[in-house]
């Protein structure tokens, strides 16, 4: 749960949004727990979890994941009632999360979910505090990895 810069998950990747980076500055980063439900746990266990449209809200001083998807399993009981995309609440600390409503308020920061890993038996995601990209930015982005990819064909032996 504390502040890192572009660091590996520890546990084994459950989802990973590849769009985050090419759509965003990505500053800083958190690592957030989840409160889930059972079926939910069961279902990302399956690896049936999906934040590529999800986005992290502040409200009322708590974060919540919304528009992530975790399919049901067909085994789910009959008693529960399995909402795919509900908004799942996310656990921080005071600190972190002041911090990142400030930036969010008066910074124009977003708040983008990069990835869903296993950290010791427990689902924990990745938030990154970024600005928007221009479209400027992402072609300039692109010309940069081509000529890398280009450099590195020529300086092959």
């Amino acid at each position: 749960m504390s502040k890192s810069k572009a660091k590996k998950p520890s546990g084994n990747v459950i989802a990973v949004n590849r769009k985050a980076r090419h759509d965003y500055f990505i500053e800083d980063t958190y690592e957030a727990g989840l409160a889930l439900e059972g079926w939910e746990v069961k279902s990302m266990r399956e690896g049936r979890a999906q934040i590529t449209e999800a986005y992290v809200n502040l409200h009322r001083g708590e974060a919540f994941l919304v528009g992530a998807h975790f399919s049901p399993l067909k085994t789910v009981s009959t008693h529960v009632k399995a909402d795919p995309t509900r908004s799942r609440k996310l656990l921080l600390h005071r600190q972190e999360l002041d911090r990142l409503t400030g930036a969010v308020e008066r910074k124009g920061y977003a708040l983008i979910p990069l990835n869903l890993h296993w950290h010791k038996g427990r689902a924990k995601l990745d938030i990154g505090l970024g600005k928007g990209k221009k479209q400027h930015d992402k072609r300039a982005d692109k010309k940069d990895r081509d000529w890398e990819r280009q450099k590195a064909r020529i300086l092959k032996p």
